[in-house]
Parts: structure tokens; sequence; C-alpha cells
């Protein structure tokens, strides 16, 4: 049987290709750290589903960059770097839960989910003020984060974005979506 969560060598080829780029073009983003050592552990075995993962990112317009190196780990830590919420992800409800309680006008799919199979983590509040400090995102979109269980409890989810030279957390239903609100995530290699 065959793994849907393998790319083929065109597809290998193309995605390492991107993220190299993307890596020089934006070194801000991960200063002291070499692509080299990043590729390696992309590259198969080790990379996998993990690279199948930003794969995935890449195709829905998140363009994965890495922003960091879990030293406990030796993991690479890339997030969604798109200047806005990526379009393949946008017009989503929080979660299952929200789109379900939705009578009518219900969207495609909701982050969490979506999230789940494409193997990525959405980014927390505190992981979305991070990236926020490596270039200025979501000027005119935003996204859903990672909303604490007693906030999802009382039917409510929070979303970011920047505006006025500020990150801002809002929270909405859990049942809302918008055309301009998505979702951000991460992944480690």
């Amino acid at each position: 049987m065959e793994n849907k969560k393998e790319l083929s060598p065109e597809q290998h080829k193309e995605i390492i290709s991107a993220l190299k780029a993307r890596f020089e073009k934006n070194m801000n983003r991960h200063k002291g750290l070499e692509w080299a050592k990043v590729q390696a552990r992309l590259d198969p075995p080790a990379g996998g589903e993990k690279l199948w993962s930003l794969n995935e990112m890449e195709r829905t317009g998140g363009e994965p960059d890495v922003v960091g190196l879990d030293t406990k780990t030796g993991e690479y830590i890339f997030y969604d770097c798109s200047a806005e919420s990526p379009k393949g992800r946008r017009s989503v409800c929080y979660d299952r839960e929200g789109l379900e309680s939705r009578k009518e006008y219900k969207p495609d799919n909701n982050a969490i989910d979506m999230a789940a199979a494409m193997d990525i983590e959405i980014l927390t509040e505190e992981e979305y003020r991070e990236l926020q400090k490596l270039g200025n995102f979501d000027t005119k979109t935003s996204s859903w984060v990672k909303t604490p269980a007693e906030i999802r409890k009382l039917g409510g989810a929070l979303f970011c974005d920047r505006r006025y030279d500020h990150v801002f957390v809002y929270h909405n239903g859990a049942e809302s979506y918008y055309g301009a609100r998505g979702f951000r995530g991460s992944v480690r290699v």
C-alpha cells in the first residue's frame, strides 16, 4: 500500500529548492543556522513525513521557513512565513465543533482539522508573537491561534493580526469564519 505522505522525487526536489531559496533570502529569520544542516534533517529517511508536511504548508500558500533550532532536541522549527494568512487555508472556522454548530452557510473546513490532516500544529499566541518579531505579518488578514481549553469550552476562539504596528489578539465564536482569516502552522524537523 502506498503511503499518501510521501513525495515523488520531483516534489522532493521542488520543495527542497523552494525552502533553500527562502532560507537564503530571509537570513534574519534564522541567524547563525546553516542550510546544509537543515537539509540534512529534511532528506530521507530523517525528513520523510515532515517534508511532506512542509510541502503541504507550501502548497496551501504558507511559505514555510526556518525560524529557530530547539537546542534540546536538535529539531529545526518551521513556521508559515507568508506575508498574509495562507490563501489555501482561509474562510475556515476554528474547529469541528464550531463548524457543526453552524445552522447555515457552513465553510468547507475548519482550522484544527486542516492542521491535523497536514500534520502541523497551529501557532500558539506566544509563537505568533515570536513570528511577528521577524517581520510584519497579517497586516491585511488574520490567523486563528491555538485557543486555551477554558476559552474554547465557553464557545470562543482566539485569532491574531498586526495593525498599527502592533500585534492584537481577539476573540470570536469558534463557528465564525471570514474570507481574510485563516491559520498559520508550525512543524519541527
